[in-house]
């Protein structure tokens, strides 16, 4: 679920011009990403698109947001291909910065990425989906379930934007303060699977009083 930037980092509108799905396609892998390794195939994505492609200047594309928010990776055979990043407030999420390499535009993996976020914001039990798009871009949006509000455009970073939203349904089993704790320490978008946490519960409490 990538796409071709076409606006400012910020953008939830960065898609691509051609999102066919391509004969005999490669292996896709879409995961969130847990290291350092994978965070810098998302940076070098961003930086190939927004930086070179865009000429965005470093300090409006790596704004000091990439640290509280969760990094969408896109693979094509193992080969970094596309990235949207999530971030939380109190009542809704924001998908922003999705972007996708030159390469890479017409393998459908655009769709693919933005599907995989908003499954994760609705696992994560989020009902509101929120974003930044160029108002050329709000036809693309909307085939996702984004819709304009009713607000003025604004600029930033040399575009003008609208402001999109999309209602969801959390799914029934969506995580909430209730659940296991060991569930709730697993690494992000791995809930359902055993983590080294898990793994640790099985030796007893060795230093109970901190000492």
């Amino acid at each position: 679920m990538s796409s071709s930037v076409n606006g400012n980092a910020d953008a939830l509108d960065t898609v691509a011009t051609d999102d066919r799905v391509l004969a005999n396609r490669a292996a896709t892998t879409i995961k969130v990403a847990h290291n350092m390794e994978e965070l810098m195939q998302v940076f070098v994505v961003r930086a190939a698109v927004f930086m070179n492609e865009q000429r965005c200047p470093y300090a409006e594309e790596f704004d000091g947001n990439d640290f509280t928010a969760t990094q969408i990776l896109g693979l094509i055979d193992d080969e970094p291909a596309a990235t949207i990043r999530v971030r939380y407030f109190a009542g809704f999420a924001k998908p922003e910065r999705l972007a996708v390499r030159r390469e890479f535009r017409k393998t459908g993996i655009t769709a693919e990425v933005i599907e995989f976020a908003v499954a994760l914001c609705r696992e994560k039990g989020y009902a509101k989906l929120y974003g930044h798009a160029q108002e050329r871009l709000l036809p693309f949006w909307e085939r996702f379930g984004f819709a304009r509000m009713g607000r003025p455009d604004f600029v930033f970073s040399d575009h003008r934007y609208i402001e999109i939203e999309r209602d969801l349904d959390p799914l029934p089993d969506a995580l909430t303060i209730h659940d296991d704790p060991m569930v709730l320490i697993r690494p992000e978008g791995n809930w359902n699977e055993r983590g080294v946490l898990d793994h640790s519960a099985a030796r007893c409490a060795t230093n109970p009083t901190g000492d």
